[in-house]
């Protein structure tokens, strides 16, 4: 069966099975959601949001018109820290795309410090390259390495830099390659009304030390307030770079706290469910049970063996790393061209294991042959 056509049988099953008051994952509801929900209106909302996200089949909708690719250009990608899956799977596509047009690539190790990354900047200015991509940290902690690159003519990129997509005068950069951050965010506090039919508790987990990804979590904790019946028990947060350290002591003082009252979580970055997993196992949590566990980003391959094995998380809203490190790359072919940005925003889509056909990533159907024919390779 098509991986599409399977989508869209399973996201009925799944929406016939919350009207009837089972889990995902074949278990029986609980008493909490076999109640009416106080919030039917945002309840209807909710489902029908979750359904056309996964159900989206999708064709390529970006650019289909484009520069020539330039020949002999050089690029580096400052990634937050490579242990952040998401700017090194978005570093990959620009390394693979680059490849295609002969361009000389590089990844910097930004480490997730603001010392480490104005050092990293540092050095990618050293390497006189025509392009640097800010990969996934504020601009503002660089600001006066950005402020060289603007006055040397070094065109800057951002992916997940700023609040919104597109071009950005403060800070200076040709664009910012992101989904909407309003449509991720809205889209993952939806599900968990959706999957809860109105009735949960949910932890979600953020960085404040990284405003995208604060604003985010803002957005997520307001469409949670849409449904009265939503609780949100914690509000955790968790730099990042210090995940691997702190996550796991979290959830086991969040499970002593809450117990059973937690249900379901979101977290602006899907690292956070590969680093709880231990804990919740060691409590003797069935991987594919409560708390169910949604990713408003970044979708990278550990996320998906995760949600296809269930094992501790049961969604996520993944960005199409690999297509946006090659839509950067077409970014600054039209900034060296000296045309205007592309104007591109993926679409939001949900991944669940009833809908993934067991890959390992959702990028758009068709990206590569549709940036090969604008480049003319």
């Amino acid at each position: 069966m098509h991986p599409t056509r399977k989508a869209v049988l399973t996201s009925v099953v799944l929406l016939a099975m919350a009207a009837t008051g089972c889990e995902p994952g074949g278990a029986t509801a609980s008493h909490r959601t076999s109640a009416k929900p106080g919030c039917p209106t945002a309840l209807a909302k909710a489902e029908r949001a979750v359904k056309k996200a996964q159900d989206v089949d999708a064709p390529w909708r970006g650019p289909t018109t484009g520069p020539k690719a330039l020949r002999g250009k050089s690029v580096v990608t400052i990634a937050q820290t490579l242990s952040n899956p998401g700017p090194v799977g978005v570093a990959q596509g620009v390394q693979e795309a680059a490849s295609i047009l002969g361009w000389h690539a590089r990844t910097i190790n930004g480490k997730g410090t603001p010392a480490a990354l104005r050092s990293a900047f540092k050095r990618a200015l050293d390497l006189k390259p025509d392009g640097i991509v800010i990969g996934g940290f504020d601009p503002k902690s660089v600001a006066n390495e950005l402020e060289r690159a603007n006055a040397e003519g070094i065109e800057v990129i951002g992916w997940h830099a700023a609040a919104t997509p597109g071009p950005s005068a403060k800070p200076q950069l040709f664009s910012n390659v992101t989904s909407r951050v309003e449509d991720v965010a809205k889209i993952s506090a939806d599900w968990i009304i959706a999957r809860s039919h109105g009735r949960a508790g949910v932890v979600l987990f953020t960085d404040a030390t990284v405003p995208f990804a604060k604003h985010k979590s803002d957005l997520i904790k307001k469409q949670l307030a849409t449904c009265s019946d939503v609780k949100l028990l914690s509000y955790q947060n968790i730099p990042i770079p210090e995940a691997n350290r702190r996550t796991l002591g979290e959830v086991r003082a969040l499970l002593s706290r809450f117990g059973d009252k937690w249900t379901d979580s979101a977290a602006i970055n899907d690292l956070y469910f590969r680093h709880s997993a231990a804990a919740l196992r060691a409590a003797g949590k069935d991987g594919a049970g409560a708390p169910y566990n949604i990713g408003a980003g970044d979708g990278d391959p550990s996320a998906f063996q995760r949600i296809n094995g269930n094992q501790f998380q049961t969604a996520t809203v993944p960005e199409p790393l690999s297509e946006q490190g090659w839509q950067i790359v077409d970014e600054f072919n039209r900034a060296f061209a000296g045309r205007s940005p592309s104007g591109y925003v993926a679409p939001v889509h949900i991944t669940t294991a009833a809908n993934s056909g067991g890959a390992l990533s959702w990028d758009s159907e068709g990206y590569r042959q549709a940036y090969r024919k604008i480049w003319g390779k």
